[in-house]
């Protein structure tokens, strides 16, 4: 989910291990030849969800090892949780919903979360969060953990 920390959690992780780590905005880039924010202007939901598997793919396409902060709504097409099951570790960053919504705040540069942020987040968070459990190799309770603790759980369990 948004706010879960998922780039500061990748970079911990990429900084632990030397393994390059790639923010969902990068691959957006790579798989359109634009920045995010010139996507999200420009499209609609269904243009930007594909905009965001596009990145799925180039993240899958990369060698490995490599940490990849994927757009958190990718999870809604079942393809991709097919893909990332197949041919990735994934790990669920769970956060409460007041934790989220903290963290997001107003939702400002947020499209999906313009109107009302927390009652955004709240449909979002009922939505996706089995799906992201569904498809978690690893799932990590963030609440009460620094990006440290995390990415040293994650650098663990892939070790594993």
């Amino acid at each position: 989910m948004m706010g879960a920390g998922k780039t500061t959690v990748g970079r911990a992780v990429s900084a632990r291990t030397g393994w390059r780590y790639l923010d969902n905005d990068e691959l957006v880039q790579r798989a359109t030849g634009k920045p995010t924010p010139e996507v999200l202007g420009e499209a609609d939901e269904t243009t930007l969800r594909r905009a965001e598997d596009a990145a799925l793919d180039e993240a899958l396409a990369i060698a490995p090892p490599v940490v990849a902060g994927v757009a958190a709504g990718v999870i809604e097409n079942a393809d991709a949780r097919e893909r990332m099951q197949q041919e990735a570790f994934v790990v669920y960053l769970r956060a409460p919903l007041e934790v989220l919504t903290a963290r997001v705040g107003d939702g400002e540069g947020r499209p999906w979360l313009a109107e009302d942020a927390a009652d955004a987040l709240a449909r979002l968070f009922d939505g996706r969060g089995p799906l992201y459990e569904e498809v978690a190799d690893l799932v990590l309770d963030v609440a009460d953990a620094t990006p440290a603790d995390l990415a040293a759980q994650v650098v663990e369990a892939v070790g594993r």
